[in-house]
């Protein structure tokens, strides 16, 4: 497959801006939205009907099967400790988001569990200690993640650094030198040079136990061990005491920067000695082949572990930045047809900024429509980085600094009797 071309973080204030506008009416309006479809195939379908089956399905927004209707994650609220788990709205659909709006109105509320829907019982929870770092890690805040799929609101999973999810005790995980497949949405643009934002297979007591007691999926910036081309991100695949973006240690030319705001990750690796990686825009496209050949010195035969990681290492270095939206790991290893009808059903599922959840910030329940500039610019599509009603400020055009701004009832942005109008005008 050609590698096609991949995107960089826009910094355009006035879009910026315009998008957050619309994804604020759009929560305005997420009680009214249309009722979800059930889903007629999912991911994990697709991977059964090519013989390498899940084994471990993980996503805070939609069923990963066409018939699942079991739980999805579960939250806790901060003002009583209490916890609710989130349903898709039926059958193969998308996340219930309306549940966890209700019962976190008024409080902050965290994911206390991501549930297998593969019926293994691989659930993933708090991450303990490890030889890289204390713990139990933190829990992701249940609201910092906003997202809209198939047209309904839901909810990623927003790791910050110290958050991490493990589960040392699974059923049915790739072991030894087994072949196993993994993929996983995240945002592109929420990354790190921390160690290390994984997704896959790591050992089962915590430690690191040497090279390839891991495969897992790496996504950020760190270029201690391995990197590819630009400056990053990159999709790669930590096999323990190394991260490789292709055969060889360190760079590899043919591993791109990928930054697509919903970014398709897969590795792949075989019995043979032989692994892969993929990646792709998850709105639209194909997958492109980033890599596809040997393993490196050291890492065949590969001595898996079987435990499952989400947002740190797999001795659980935990400094890692990063969105999980969905991901699965198989038995045996996808053949390309089945990978690409994979993609096909991600790109299907309509992942989406607009009209995105029930708010943004730590624990609102509704769109931010006011704040202040302490520096040059509002990120407004940043909305997961604020506290109460001020918004995480960065350095961008066209928006005066310090100045107080108020979301007008017209939809448009009002900055000190200034405007920034909803198609992305400049100030006036």
């Amino acid at each position: 497959m050609t590698i096609g071309p991949r995107f960089r973080r826009a910094r355009n204030a006035a879009l910026v801006l315009g998008a957050w506008v619309t994804l604020a009416a759009g929560s305005l309006i997420a009680s009214v939205a249309p009722q979800a479809r059930a889903a007629t195939q999912s991911v994990c379908d697709i991977y059964a009907s090519g013989g390498t089956p899940c084994v471990a399905a993980h996503s805070s927004t939609r069923a990963l099967y066409a018939a699942y209707d079991g739980p999805l994650y579960q939250v806790r609220r901060a003002s009583d400790s209490a916890t609710t788990n989130i349903y898709p709205l039926s059958a193969g659909g998308v996340a219930n988001a309306a549940t966890q709006n209700s019962f976190c109105s008024g409080t902050t509320c965290v994911i206390t569990e991501i549930f297998d829907q593969s019926g293994n019982g691989n659930n993933l929870t708090d991450a303990p200690a490890g030889g890289a770092a204390g713990g139990p890690d933190g829990l992701a805040s249940a609201t910092a993640a906003p997202v809209t799929v198939e047209g309904q609101s839901a909810y990623g999973v927003y790791i910050a650094s110290g958050d991490g999810y493990r589960d040392d005790s699974t059923r049915n995980i790739a072991t030894g030198n087994n072949a196993e497949g993994e993929y996983d949405v995240l945002d592109g643009t929420h990354y790190n040079g921390g160690c290390c934002f994984d997704y896959g297979n790591a050992e089962t007591n915590n430690d690191d136990d040497g090279a390839g007691t891991m495969e897992a999926i790496y996504f950020g910036n760190i270029k201690v061990w391995g990197y590819g081309t630009g400056n990053g991100p990159w999709i790669m695949a930590d096999m323990e005491n190394g991260l490789y973006s292709g055969g060889n240690a360190g760079y590899n030319a043919n591993d791109p920067t990928t930054s697509y705001r919903f970014t398709t990750a897969m590795v792949e690796g075989n019995s043979s000695n032989q692994f892969a990686l993929l990646g792709g825009n998850a709105q639209s496209g194909s997958l492109s082949t980033d890599y596809s050949g040997t393993r490196p010195s050291g890492y065949y035969p590969m001595k898996k572990q079987g435990a499952i990681i989400l947002g740190i290492g797999g001795d659980n270095s935990n400094g890692a930045d990063g969105t999980f939206y969905e991901g699965a790991m198989t038995s045996g290893y996808p053949s390309a047809s089945t990978e690409a009808a994979v993609q096909a059903n991600i790109v299907a599922a309509g992942y989406s900024t607009s009209g995105s959840g029930g708010g943004g910030g730590t624990g609102a329940t509704g769109p931010i429509t006011s704040g202040v500039n302490s520096s040059a610019c509002v990120d407004l599509a940043n909305a997961s980085a604020t506290d109460g009603n001020k918004i995480q400020l960065y350095t961008c055009d066209n928006v005066p600094a310090a100045q107080s701004w108020t979301l007008a009832s017209d939809g448009s942005i009002q900055i000190d009797g200034g405007c920034m109008d909803i198609t992305g005008a400049q100030c006036h």
